[in-house]
């Protein structure tokens, strides 16, 4: 847990009060974030299917992130009330107009990567888009 009052939260807070980019990056950056904002630009996804598509990411770290893009009103969480319990994520109206910002972080990422390692990729590359 981070303090509030620290010069790091304070230099955090200063930085994406004052550059779009920085608080952009603050609400999907991260490891798992772009991954899990990638599968839901194609509809509605179970939890259990999230979770599936999702090589190596734990329970606690899927809910976690998941919770982080709710409350930043990128995700929907929908409960279905039937037994035993149906979760459905959904990326919401404001959450879908991303689309092209991370279309072209994908692209770009993907031309750096293989300019700087000078040959495609030996690892399957997630499409976003």
């Amino acid at each position: 847990m981070r303090k509030d009052n620290s010069t790091n939260a304070f230099n955090e807070k200063q930085i994406n009060d004052s550059c779009g980019m920085a608080y952009s990056l603050s609400i999907i950056g991260g490891r798992w974030k772009p991954a899990i904002l990638c599968r839901l630009l194609y509809g509605k996804m179970r939890y259990s299917d999230l979770k599936k598509s999702i090589a190596n990411i734990s329970e606690r770290m899927l809910v976690a992130q998941l919770r982080e893009l709710e409350s930043e009103q990128v995700v929907r969480r929908i409960v279905h009330p039937v037994v035993p319990p149906r979760v459905e994520y959904e990326l919401t109206e404001l959450g879908l107009t991303m689309k092209q910002m991370l279309k072209a972080m994908s692209e770009w990422g993907n031309m750096h990567r293989n300019k700087v390692q000078g040959t495609e990729s030996q690892i399957p590359v997630d499409t976003c888009i």
